[in-house]
């Protein structure tokens, strides 16, 4: 199911791109309901599209046919969190999203591979905490910056689903607080802009619990952009992170977000684990 699902909202990302003739600071599309080509949950497809339309970033939506796919399309504008989250240091990506219907993906797989916690680092809106949470996952939602927070709260409000939004620090965070037992962590940031840094913090975090490194997972946003990583572009930049702390990748899987919107190809996420 996840290589159709994934297949087609890449493909209808890449038409869609091609055609988009607006001027929105940022655009995704999500299926406006269930079919062959996306055989999705239909209550979990409406609370995507509850997330997407009470999210305050967002500011006009409209239906259109892509790829013989009937879709909503979402336009918004994240400039003035974007401006705010950049204040925060060189360990701390600027606010860019996934696309929903990834973050949809993403929490799937994690769920597909037995996981039952997911912990968002860097959450931004806390669309993938969101989507966990709507899969049954306990989640917990980790984000520095307070305006982000405040944004998620608002969300968490007005949709009453509650994905756990914490205004902390991910590098000061004490993770035993939250008692975890079977947990995978997504990592908000590519690793030449502050995602090394924050993945190496949960890890040493991770080692200093024999019983939680043997269950948990570990999820790197990459890149496939030469332009923007001088390194290795194996595991989408990640290999010698994922080499130095003994991580086996188990999945790996490509998908559109707002910042690989222009592009030719999408945004790899590997899924790891400690051998």
């Amino acid at each position: 199911m996840f290589d159709t699902i994934i297949k087609n909202l890449v493909q209808i990302k890449q038409d869609f791109a091609k055609s988009y003739t607006g001027s929105a600071h940022i655009q995704e599309v999500i299926p406006a309901s269930t079919s062959n080509q996306f055989p999705i949950d239909e209550l979990h497809l409406e609370l995507l599209h509850n997330f997407t339309q009470k999210n305050p970033i967002y500011f006009n939506s409209y239906d259109e046919k892509i790829n013989g796919v009937t879709c909503t399309v979402y336009e918004g504008d994240i400039n003035q969190y974007w401006l705010n989250s950049i204040k925060h240091g060189s360990s701390c990506q600027p606010f860019y999203p996934t696309w929903v219907m990834s973050a949809y993906i993403l929490a799937s797989v994690a769920n597909h591979l037995g996981y039952t916690e997911l912990v968002d680092i860097g959450s931004g809106d806390g669309r993938i905490a969101f989507c966990g949470k709507i899969l049954g996952l306990t989640t917990h939602s980790i984000e520095i910056d307070d305006v982000l927070v405040e944004l998620q709260k608002t969300i968490t409000k007005d949709i009453n689903q509650n994905f756990n939004p914490y205004c902390a620090d991910a590098l000061e965070f004490n993770y035993s607080e939250l008692e975890l037992t079977d947990p995978i962590f997504f990592i908000g940031g590519l690793p030449q802009m502050g995602g090394d840094i924050l993945a190496t913090s949960v890890i040493d975090k991770i080692n200093s619990n024999t019983n939680l490194r043997k269950n948990t997972g570990i999820v790197f946003a990459g890149t496939n952009s030469k332009k923007e990583l001088s390194q290795n572009l194996t595991n989408g930049g990640w290999s010698s992170l994922i080499d130095k702390h003994d991580l086996s990748v188990i999945d790996t899987v490509s998908l559109p977000t707002v910042w690989t919107f222009d592009q030719t190809v999408e945004t790899p996420y590997i899924y790891t684990k400690f051998n």
